[in-house]
């Protein structure tokens, strides 16, 4: 994989980025948000806002200012991560504004018995839309058409959003081309995000403005060499299992052992996910459900 880490975020302005397309990123700057989280604002007179983003007064304040003798008739939610959702709240109440989303924060799998979920304290249980969307659904103002991507993967109700008749998705945390998208179970699933990039994968976009960082130009090249990049971590894994491997605290340690172990706590839950797909696949055994602490061989 080849990502672009070249992005200049201006917090705190409201950014053309297309045509009836704005884009506002959030200082909430991290390892896992890059620069901040980008919020879009589509439309002329009457918008959406989509991502409003996280509780921040600072971009609360930007957001208004952009905002400002527009109407906002819709606030559409890709998903509940509290780097994207919780401003939805504050905005429907001062625009009147109904949310739009797939549904609130739910796992992609129940949970085992013991299990905890490490994400629940970053996910913004709280939230409900006003409008529960499927796939292909669509919300329209003055002069836009945004058609709903249901892409789960990243967590169970993840979204994108399409501007009809332009070649532009808003894909969110799903495809981003300054990192992979972090896929962990219990709220996680690959066999989910694998078949979301093959649900992209038959359209013909022609470019991506993701959650974070700046545009996917080439969206079909840049999501089969993301699919092959999961492909060939998948293999590696399968590899490290058959050549002795049993836990994934060893396999972490020879796969990721050039990446800041800081971040080998993620690299571990997204060898899980690769485990789970892999355990329903029957490509591996473990003696009870896939967990972090499980043991693994090859069936």
């Amino acid at each position: 994989m080849e990502f672009s880490l070249d992005f200049t975020p201006a917090h705190g302005e409201a950014v053309p980025v297309a045509p009836l397309v704005e884009r506002i990123t959030a200082p909430n700057a991290s390892p896992f948000t890059f620069h901040g989280t980008n919020t879009y604002i589509v439309g002329g007179k009457s918008v959406c806002v989509i991502d409003p983003g996280p509780d921040n007064p600072a971009h609360w304040q930007a957001l208004m200012k952009a905002l400002r003798g527009r109407k906002v008739t819709h606030i559409a939610v890709s998903h509940t991560h509290t780097d994207h959702s919780p401003l939805a709240r504050k905005l429907k109440e001062m625009t009147g504004a109904r949310t739009v989303a797939e549904g609130p924060h739910r796992p992609a799998r129940p949970l085992f018995h013991g299990e905890v979920n490490p994400f629940a304290e970053s996910s913004d249980m709280d939230f409900r839309p006003d409008i529960k969307v499927m796939h292909g659904d669509r919300i329209s103002g003055d002069g836009w058409v945004l058609e709903t991507l249901l892409t789960p993967g990243h967590c169970a109700n993840h979204a994108a959003f399409a501007l009809d008749g332009t070649g532009i998705v808003f894909s969110a945390d799903h495809v981003m081309a300054w990192s992979t998208s972090i896929v962990a179970p219990p709220d996680g699933s690959m066999a989910d995000y694998m078949a979301s990039l093959d649900m992209l994968l038959a359209r013909d976009d022609r470019i991506y403005f993701p959650g974070h960082g700046g545009p996917v130009e080439d969206p079909p090249a840049f999501v089969r060499a993301l699919r092959a990049h999961r492909r060939m971590r998948e293999r590696t894994i399968l590899q490290r299992i058959r050549s002795g491997d049993r836990k994934i605290a060893d396999m972490v340690a020879a796969i990721y052992r050039s990446t800041d172990p800081k971040l080998h706590g993620a690299a571990a839950l997204s060898v899980l996910a690769h485990i789970e797909d892999l355990s329903a696949r029957g490509e591996i055994l473990s003696a009870g459900p896939p967990s972090l602490d499980g043991e693994y061989e090859a069936a």
